[in-house]
Parts: C-alpha cells; structure tokens; sequence
C-alpha cells in the first residue's frame, strides 16, 4: 500500500511532525540522510504506527502515492539545495516538493523557479510552535503555487493547532511568501523574547525581586492583556529548579544567547525594503553583545566605578507601570513586523492577507498571543493599514502607556540596566507619532558635504545651497 505523504530529515521537528500526521489518519514514509537514526525512529517511536522507513530516496519516492507530497525538513542552505538535486531526478511532473524549514525566502524564490523549470511544484512552508507543536499542532504558513497548495491543504487541515478562530493554516501567497511570513514571525519573537528578558532584569535587579516571586508577577500579567505563550513560559521557567533544594536554573544558566539567523534575516530584508523595525534590530544586536561574554566581563572591570541609583523596593503601582510599558514595546515590535509585512506584500506582490497571518498565529506558534485577534481585526476592517501605531484601538493603548513607558526607561537608566528594545520601541512609537523630526538638519548636512540637494517646507521644488 502507496503511503500518503513522505517527510525527509528526522530530526526531532521532523520526527514530531511525522508523528503528528500519522496520529491524524495518514500513512507516512519517512528517510534520513543517516539510515541508523531512521532505524532508531521506527523502533522507538513509531512502532505500530502507519509509518514506514527508507534507506535509499528512491525506494522513499516510490512508496508514495501520486502526485507526490513529500516534506523536506533538513537544515536551511546548501543541504536543501543537494537534497532537492537528488530528488529531481527521481519525481515525476506535478509532485510537491515543500521546505518545511527555516530557509531563506530568496532562496525559496529561487527554488520555485528552478523546479518550476521541470515541471515540479515547490512550496515554502513555515511551521512555528517548537517540538509540542509539531507534535500536537504547529501554525502553519505555506506559500507557493496554489495548486499545490489544494493538494497539500487536507493534510494541513488535520495536523494543524486549533484556535477559536480556526485552524491556524492559511495559503499565505506565491514564491517565497509562506518562508517570509514565517521570517517575520521569528523577528518578532526575537524583539518579543528581547523586551520580557528586559521587563525581568528591571525586577531582578532594579527592584531586587526574587524568582518565585517574578514568576508570580509574569503568572498575573498572563491573565490581562500580556497574556500570550511567551509571557507564560516565562513564570514557569522563573519557578523552575531541578530538585527542591536546588537554586533557581535561570541563575545557573550563562548569559549567552544564542541565534540561527532568522532574526538578522529579518533585519536585513527590513534595511532592503527600507522598513524600520528597530526594537527587532535591537534584540538581534542584543543576542551579539551577549556572545561577548569574556568581553563584558573584562569591560565590567574597567567601569565597576560607575555610579547608579540603588535599587527600589518594589510596590504594586511601579509593577504596574512596567507591565504598560512592557506591553506598549510589545505592540510595537508587532508593529514593525506587520509594517514590514505589508511593504514587501507589495513589492514582491505577494498579495498577503495580513488579517489572516494575525489569525493563524493565534495557536501553535511561538508568538500566539491575545492581542493576536486585535491585530486581527485592525487588518480585517482596514486591509491596508499602514501600520498598528494608527490603529484606533491601539492608538488609546499606546496613549495611556506612554507616561508609564517614560518612567520606566528612566528608571532602568538611573540604575544602570541596559534596556535597548523597549527604548527602541519607545523611540520608534514616539519618531513615529512627531509630525516634525530633525532631519531637517540631516538633509542640511548632506547638501553642505555632497550636494545631495533638499525640499522645502516654504515653496516646492528640490534645492541645493552653496553653503560657503
């Protein structure tokens, strides 16, 4: 019996996905590069389950049914591009092939064009939510041709997270679009993950509160507006200890993060497409400074004279402060991503349904969070909506947040606490809503030194002044 679907790479994404389709009603063939780890899957986790093993990619392609549907969940690059070489030669016209990692969307651009050429059908499809959501529902952003996309949507329908609003897949657009959407997501979760780790430094060492106790105060916040998966692991992984008596793990962990590269792809394309998103490009510079571990640490000697503010006792009004300013940052990280979202919609003309990314991303994904359906409905009532910042109903969030906002950063700052996303957000909520900046003296500057020429605000025209 031809099985319905193939997943190649079993890793543990692929192995939850596997895993997760099965459970689902399909039967699913599987390869890996190295046989063993292919062995060992069978034998510990997919015994007695509708999944069948291959050591070579023909015999995996020809235990498929027609058209074929086969997934490629390999490391993003070069091992797509060998692993798409192989299998050119062995499906046939009108088989799908679809990335189901991380990859670059030129890349995916690129790739669809090149399969397109031999008749095969290419897809990009981003899928967020971790290993439980692979395993139990994922958010699901295919992007490619849309026949492949109809031939591939009831497997989706099946394996993907459930919200109050739906399954959480939609066809997200042509070429490259699905792998966008998903880069986008993962600069967002990066500005997302950089401003809560900046809320719990503020308490840490601001405010001189311990674990147990911030993971209550993240545990509160998850019942109001913050409320999101982000937020909520946060106050478990605050409370965590690997034994009763043991300390806290969060203050046994080196402060280094670490990064794959969708972070800086995002703030990449943002630069190319001319988008400011710079509580994004903060977080990712903020995961570099904290690479230079050995640095830092030779530099804090340096400056260990530096005079800051004590820390405060902590009361229940500054808290609250803190949680507005840390959930006005939030919406403007959103607000970039959707900006930026929106601009290359255009450019590339992908065509994005922006109200339909915000609903899919309400389950299964890293990012799921309840202002998700505000987002939602902001796009739904205004397709075109240049940004989040003029949306009526976050426009009064942000209004009343602002004084909070303030307080907060200048509280950081006295003590010394670097808080570089929420002041990005800050400065970028604050540039954006100012009808008059100081580039005025920019463009002066630049036609003094390279007659680079100006506009006028008295009469129209474009100028230029001999200066000297």
């Amino acid at each position: 019996m031809k099985c319905d679907i193939g997943l190649i790479g079993l890793a543990v994404m692929g192995r939850n996905l596997v895993l997760n389709i099965e459970r689902n009603g399909f039967r699913v063939a599987v390869f890996n590069r190295t046989p063993a780890t292919t062995d060992e899957f069978l034998a510990r986790e997919a015994a007695g389950k509708q999944i069948r093993g291959f050591k070579t990619l023909a015999e995996f392609v020809g235990s498929l049914e027609k058209p074929r549907r086969i997934l490629i969940m390999v490391k993003a690059g070069r091992a797509v591009d060998d692993m798409l070489a192989q299998l050119k030669g062995l499906v046939d016209k009108n088989d799908i092939l679809i990335d189901a990692g991380n990859s670059l969307y030129t890349d995916t651009e690129r790739r669809t064009a090149e399969m397109a050429a031999s008749g095969i059908l290419f897809m990009g499809m981003g899928v967020s939510g971790g290993e439980e959501g692979a395993l139990w529902g994922p958010s699901i952003m295919p992007g490619g041709e849309r026949n492949a996309y109809e031939k591939l949507a009831p497997v989706l329908e099946k394996i993907a997270a459930d919200s109050d609003t739906g399954r959480c897949f939609a066809y997200i657009g042509k070429g490259g679009a699905g792998h966008f959407v998903k880069m986008v997501h993962n600069g967002i979760e990066y500005g997302d993950m950089q401003l809560i780790s900046e809320a719990y430094d503020i308490l840490r060492r601001g405010l001189g509160v311990a674990p147990d106790a911030m993971a209550d105060i993240f545990s509160r916040w998850n019942e109001g507006p913050l409320k999101s998966y982000l937020i909520e692991i946060t106050a478990r992984v605050l409370k965590f200890k690997e034994a009763p008596q043991a300390p806290h793990l969060v203050d046994l962990i080196l402060d280094k993060a670490g990064q794959k590269g969708t972070g800086a792809w995002t703030v990449k394309a943002a630069m190319d497409e001319g988008v400011a998103i710079p509580t994004i490009t903060a977080a990712v510079d903020a995961r570099i400074l904290s690479s230079l571990k050995a640095q830092r640490l030779e530099a804090a000697q340096k400056y260990s004279g530096l005079s800051f503010a004590e820390p405060a006792a902590p009361d229940t009004e500054f808290l609250s402060k803190l949680m507005r300013a840390l959930y006005a940052s939030k919406i403007c990280s959103y607000a970039q991503g959707f900006a930026l979202m929106q601009t290359v919609s255009q450019t590339r003309g992908y065509g994005l349904n922006l109200a339909e990314v915000a609903r899919i991303w309400k389950g299964g994904c890293i990012i799921r969070a309840v202002f998700l359906d505000r987002i939602r409905r902001a796009f739904s009532d205004r397709a075109d909506l240049v940004n989040l910042v003029v949306d009526d109903g976050f426009r009064e969030d942000l209004t009343g947040s602002a004084g909070a906002w303030r307080e907060v950063l200048a509280f950081a700052t006295a003590r010394g606490i670097p808080v570089p996303a929420m002041s990005a957000s800050f400065a970028y909520f604050t540039s954006y809503v100012t009808g008059a900046l100081p580039a005025n003296l920019i463009q002066a500057q630049r036609d003094y030194f390279g007659a680079h020429t100006y506009e006028r605000t008295d009469k129209p025209g474009i100028f230029h002044t001999h200066w000297t």
